[in-house]
């Protein structure tokens, strides 16, 4: 009977190691670990604190209600200052000493495009990042996953609002980056759709505010309009500046610039200014995903305001918990990507997203809105 009840031991203890074995990384029975690099500090701390407040709070709620299969996530963050060097250090900790099954919410196109041959090369998934930039959408990469829409989305709008309305004469201020150059040229190409050229360049390194090269630039040819496409604090001061200068143009950013961010920043000043957005209006509880949003702010992050940035950390985050729910029990990152494109036209309360195995951009939806008086949004 002993040797009866060794070998019965021996099995078990054998079955629980092949089961380990077949796991994949950063995945037990309890646990799903997955890796963030952003800016939580420096001039464009807002959007990585406001990305990972969002996503955060709907983990949490996943989590209080026994987690995805009965695995909790843990979101393992790490600091990149928005500086591309540190985002590559930080993926390559995330990957080999971290361990993590997956990378989440990334904020930035150059930040994300230090990451790219990291994680391609690991065959690691980099899920839902904050940016909208061509380079992480074209050609397509298998482990590259996008929920939000593109910055040609999102410029294509911009340009379509103010032709529509008359204004030919469009200038546009941009950081003189990855980033800023993903949205110049899809200014360019809206509006080379139109025969129109833009009728002045101006830009701005980036973390910095030194503006005022590009707002001479600029105002030498009177625009009526001025395309931004940089952080929340230079295009602060370009518009503080711009204003000063005696321009009347009206002022049109793209989502990434950080909406309640670059309306504190600008106080009186912003009344009027425009901003592009990815995700639905934060205080419209009428559309049912952002009901559920306010509601888990309220329980998880009770002293947060609402934000488009927080608003869409929390969709990426519940789009990401769909993927591990369609996975099923036997979670693998193969699996996963592959469950993944399998995901067509889901409702997530009045919010679409696709996926495919040739597209894995997730959403074109894009809205526009503007800032009022009292620094608060109307679209």
């Amino acid at each position: 009977m002993k040797n009866k009840g060794l070998a019965v031991s021996l099995f078990a203890g054998l079955f629980s190691l092949s089961l380990q074995a077949a796991a994949d990384v950063g995945v037990t029975d309890q646990t799903v670990i997955i890796g963030q690099s952003a800016a939580f500090s420096g001039p464009a701390a807002e959007l990585g604190n406001e990305m990972k407040k969002g996503a955060q709070a709907y983990f949490d709620l996943v989590n209080g209600d026994g987690g995805v299969l009965g695995r909790k996530i843990e979101l393992v963050s790490l600091d990149d200052g928005y500086e591309p060097a540190r985002a590559a250090e930080n993926t390559r900790k995330l990957i080999n000493d971290k361990q993590v099954f997956a990378l989440f919410g990334y904020v930035g196109t150059p930040t994300s495009n230090a990451a790219l041959p990291i994680f391609t090369e690991a065959k690691v998934p980099f899920f839902g990042a904050f940016t909208g930039a061509a380079s992480l959408r074209e050609p397509l990469n298998r482990y590259i996953f996008n929920v939000r829409a593109s910055y040609y989305d999102e410029t294509e709008k911009i340009v379509e609002q103010l032709v529509s309305t008359g204004i030919k004469n469009i200038a546009v201020f941009y950081q003189d980056d990855a980033y800023g150059k993903a949205g110049l040229t899809g200014v360019e190409k809206a509006m080379k759709k139109r025969g129109l050229p833009i009728s002045a360049l101006g830009t701005v390194e980036r973390n910095t505010v030194n503006v005022g090269t590009a707002v001479q630039a600029i105002s030498a040819a009177k625009p009526d309009a001025v395309i931004m496409v940089s952080a929340y604090k230079s295009c602060g001061e370009f518009i503080r500046q711009a204003k000063k200068a005696g321009s009347t143009a009206q002022f049109f950013n793209v989502s990434f610039v950080g909406s309640n961010a670059l309306a504190a920043d600008l106080g009186t000043v912003g009344s009027g200014v425009a901003i592009s957005q990815v995700v639905p209006f934060p205080w419209s509880p009428s559309v049912a995903i952002v009901r559920e949003y306010q509601k888990t702010m309220a329980q998880f992050a009770p002293k947060s305001a609402y934000s488009f940035s927080s608003l869409e950390g929390f969709i990426a985050a519940k789009v990401f918990v769909e993927g591990l729910r369609r996975t099923g029990k036997d979670l693998t990152r193969e699996k996963f990507i592959a469950a993944l494109e399998k995901t067509s036209d889901l409702d997530l309360g009045g919010f679409h997203v696709s996926f495919s195995p040739s597209k894995h951009d997730a959403s074109k939806y894009v809205d526009l809105t503007i800032i009022g008086k009292n620094g608060s949004f109307f679209h």
